[in-house]
């Protein structure tokens, strides 16, 4: 066997303790590790978060546990506690359905005293348990009548 020898010279450079810092890079950049100015670089700000969510709008699921819409609106509900803001809307609901029916009972009795006639309407059992929505306030309201009958003609109108 013929082994092909070559000769290597090795030099070792030496450096002192003030000239090392100099000449070798001591930062660890290698090990992912940022520098305090590359972190603030790097951080997404509330401007960024909604350009991006804006870009993404529609590539977002609708629905879904995590990373969607429903997501998205759950959590943020939960986090200003949304529902609070929901059970007053219901009180003020329930509030105006009750004034709705007050105003309607006057209206129908205002209306019997004109027209001497008994209306037999039940404010109470109007529309659904829980609302008096807008549609059927105004068409009971309008079905009222707001001047005197012909006296023999019956004029009764049930709900």
């Amino acid at each position: 066997m013929n082994r092909n020898t070559e000769k290597i010279d090795l030099i070792k450079k030496v450096y002192s303790k003030t000239e090392y810092p100099k000449i070798i890079d001591t930062r660890f950049q290698q090990l992912g590790k940022l520098s305090v100015n590359q972190q603030i670089d790097e951080t997404v700000t509330i401007n960024d978060f909604f350009e991006y969510y804006n870009d993404l709008f529609y590539d977002i699921p609708p629905y879904g546990v995590s990373n969607s819409h429903e997501y998205l609106v759950k959590s943020s509900g939960e986090y200003i506690n949304f529902d609070q803001d929901n059970e007053i809307i219901e009180a003020l609901r329930v509030e105006i359905t009750q004034l709705r029916r007050d105003l309607l009972q006057s209206q129908i009795e205002k209306a019997e005293a004109i027209t001497g006639q008994k209306l037999n309407i039940d404010v109470n059992n109007i529309g659904d348990a829980d609302m008096l929505g807008t549609n059927e306030y105004n068409q009971i309201l309008n079905a009222i009548p707001s001047t005197p009958t012909e006296p023999n003609t019956t004029n009764t109108t049930t709900f």
